[in-house]
């Protein structure tokens, strides 16, 4: 294993020598937060598929293919779909209004006031995103070196933390793009082929095993309906993912790069189910099918090649881990801190906003650890944050952006509705439970027609400013604070 232990030490190494040199070039709050708004097509596409598929969709992924066979692929090919439908419809709208949070979006459209209780939403959802991803350290690290698990999880926790803090988005980007790499060479050109081969190939796999493993709709109809439901639209909304929508230099970049990384994300689902029945095969009576990754790596590859692979699951629970927590730390304080403080103001880029924001990643990380600690069950915790972000914010942000009739009471009922409908139905039904979300998604859709319709329709003047920043026909520097009425837009 020395050469293994020599792979990983490297790779994590190199991840925080890319924070080093982050720190070096985040000056500014566009640069810290959003790389600047200048990554290009290769870069853009690389760190948006690497945020997407995290640990869940690499160990969960194969986890699901040892499980139910190729139709195990469906939680992440409603990921793909989703970034997909995100980078077609709504990317290149979203990259001109040349904002920071969702928050700020749903202000601009409905004339501010919106903001705080939206913000509330998003960030327990960006934390518990966090969360899930740094719990699973403990598994692979547990492979690698055999640690405890409360060791494990502040190992991986605080590098993430370091390179994080330290260099913001510019960080992540570079440490994102390596990772893709990894992944792509760790488990698609490496670990695929070997585990088909291994398992006597696809003919020797459809003779050991269920022909339902081998059924396009075997993992079931409702379950596949839940998890585009839940992921597909997860996609279209989260802040992690528009945080990088951001990030893109241009409104072209936003939706062609964002469409050949979800294009990615549908081989890379494949690919993580063929690996889980591959496994299958070759252990049958495993005691947990999240345990089929680590066990086919740790078993069947070479060495180097082993380490390698393993270095690509870390590289996927860094990526989702590091993207979650600038999305929580940046909410936190955008949406939360400086509005309760009255401090919303136009954006200066200063050193100071600098050091607001990298103070804030590094005690959402101290608290993301600290949770992540405590906690125990990675897919609750994962069920939470999705049905917390698609029953309180699908509907207000998708109606602002297709309903011209949507009004900020209607938005602030739909995520108030829609939120406490989510937290009573998980606590009735069960958090693993799919009413929640459905019942909850309902509740918040009726709320938001019947409120906007029954209120006065949203200012023209706010949505002649909406319109042109959606054209990016006006620039942020000019907005006014989202407690003002914004002059109509000209030209």
């Amino acid at each position: 294993m020395a050469v293994d232990y020599t792979v990983i030490a490297l790779y994590l190494a190199g991840m925080l020598a890319m924070g080093w040199w982050g720190m070096r070039r985040a000056k500014s709050k566009s640069e810290f937060l959003v790389a600047g708004r200048r990554l290009g097509p290769w870069m853009y596409s690389g760190t948006m598929a690497a945020i997407v598929l995290g640990g869940a969709s690499t160990i969960g992924g194969v986890g699901l293919g040892y499980k139910y066979g190729l139709s195990g692929a469906w939680m992440v090919f409603a990921i793909g779909l989703g970034l997909l439908a995100l980078s077609v419809f709504f990317s290149a709208r979203i990259a001109r209004l040349k904002v920071y949070t969702v928050s700020e979006m749903l202000d601009l459209r409905y004339g501010g006031r919106a903001g705080v209780i939206s913000g509330v939403v998003m960030w327990a959802y960006t934390l518990m995103l966090a969360v899930t991803s740094t719990i699973a350290y403990a598994t692979i690290f547990d492979v690698l070196f055999d640690l405890p698990r409360t060791l494990a999880i502040v190992l991986g926790g605080t590098i993430v933390v370091a390179y994080s803090t330290l260099g913001g988005m510019w960080s992540i980007t570079i440490t994102d793009m390596v990772q893709f790499v990894v992944k792509t060479i760790g488990v698609l050109l490496l670990l695929l082929p070997i585990a088909v081969v291994k398992a006597g190939g696809f003919a020797e796999m459809k003779a050991a095993l269920p022909t339902s493993y081998f059924e396009p709709l075997g993992i079931g109809g409702e379950t596949i309906f839940t998890y585009v439901l839940i992921y597909t639209f997860g996609m279209l909304i989260g802040q992690d993912i528009w945080q990088r929508v951001f990030t893109a230099r241009t409104d072209k970049v936003a939706k062609w790069g964002g469409t050949v990384a979800g294009t990615y994300c549908l081989v890379y689902a494949l690919a993580g189910a063929v690996i889980g029945t591959a496994a299958k095969v070759l252990y049958p009576n495993l005691p947990s099918a999240d345990d089929a990754f680590a066990t086919i790596v740790k078993d069947e590859l070479p060495m180097g090649v082993r380490g390698l692979v393993l270095a690509a699951a870390l590289a996927a629970v860094m990526s989702t881990s590091s993207g979650a927590l600038i999305a929580c730390a940046t909410v936190a304080n955008n949406d939360i801190w400086s509005r309760l403080r009255g401090t919303v103001s136009v954006d200066k880029d200063d050193h100071d906003e600098v050091k607001g924001n990298r103070v804030f990643i590094l005690i959402m990380g101290i608290a993301v650890i600290l949770i992540a600690i405590a906690l125990n069950d990675v897919v609750q915790a994962l069920t939470v944050a999705y049905n917390l972000l698609v029953g309180g914010l699908l509907v207000p942000i998708l109606g602002g952006l297709l309903w011209r009739r949507g009004t900020v009471q209607g938005a602030l009922a739909a995520v108030t509705v829609g939120g406490l409908a989510v937290i009573g139905l998980m606590w009735t039904y069960g958090i693993l439970a799919n009413e929640p979300v459905y019942y909850g998604l309902l509740a918040s859709l009726a709320a938001y027609v019947i409120v906007s319709l029954s209120t006065r329709p949203t200012d023209a003047a706010v949505l002649a400013h909406w319109r042109a920043r959606l054209a990016g026909r006006e620039t942020p520097e000019a907005d006014p604070t989202p407690e003002t009425v914004p002059a109509p837009a000209t030209g």
